[in-house]
């Protein structure tokens, strides 16, 4: 009895030693198989909230920073510029943001500087006619394209769409809306976050 044993046992050992080696291709491969379902590093960064520190732009300056690769503008209003928005209301075709409201416009940001604070925009880059990206033209007066009371904005060079320094569009332009606010917050006083906000991320 004790000769069938022994043997017995040493199968048994040799067995499960041979499963164990056996197994381990096969969860690593399982492995491999669920890293490829997961989104690359690369894929999250690009629909990821980005944070932007704003404390090096300086009043009348403005930054853009790429998110979910689109241009978004964060510009540090003057008193002087903030002043230019109402001046200008009258030539908007959606002074107040009504228009597609809750695609282009978050609620914080439905007032007359569209934003959460007065003196910083955070804006979509991007002209809603047909998706060029806007020319930043901050000095007030008669320019080339321009009109001769201009009071600062942004001129589309594609088509001619001119916004104020909220990124409204002006009346009988080729644009429908004014320029996209994206879904942000500030994590502090000099850092704002782009693409979430108090009710989560866009």
């Amino acid at each position: 009895m004790n000769g069938t044993t022994k043997p017995d046992r040493g199968r048994r050992t040799l067995l499960v030693a041979t499963g164990a080696a056996a197994g381990i291709p096969a969860l690593s491969g399982a492995g491999a198989l669920l890293g490829t379902l997961q989104p690359s590093e690369r894929a999250k960064a690009a629909g990821a909230p980005v944070e932007v520190d704003i404390s090096d732009l300086a009043p009348g300056q403005m930054k853009t920073v790429e998110w979910r690769g689109k241009p978004v503008w964060i510009l540090r209003r003057t008193p002087n510029m903030l002043d230019a928005l109402k001046s200008s209301t009258g030539q908007l075709a959606d002074p107040d943001s009504e228009r597609n409201k809750d695609e282009v416009t978050p609620a914080y940001a439905r007032n007359a500087h569209r934003s959460i604070k007065p003196d910083i925009l955070v804006a979509i880059g991007i002209c809603t006619h047909l998706g060029c990206s806007p020319s930043e033209k901050f000095s007030p007066g008669a320019q080339p394209s321009l009109p001769d009371d201009w009071a600062g904005g942004f001129l589309c060079p594609c088509h001619g769409s001119t916004f104020d320094l909220a990124g409204r569009v002006f009346k009988n332009k080729p644009a429908p809306d004014n320029l996209p606010i994206p879904r942000h917050m500030y994590a502090s006083e000099t850092r704002i976050v782009i693409g979430k906000d108090e009710s989560g991320e866009a």
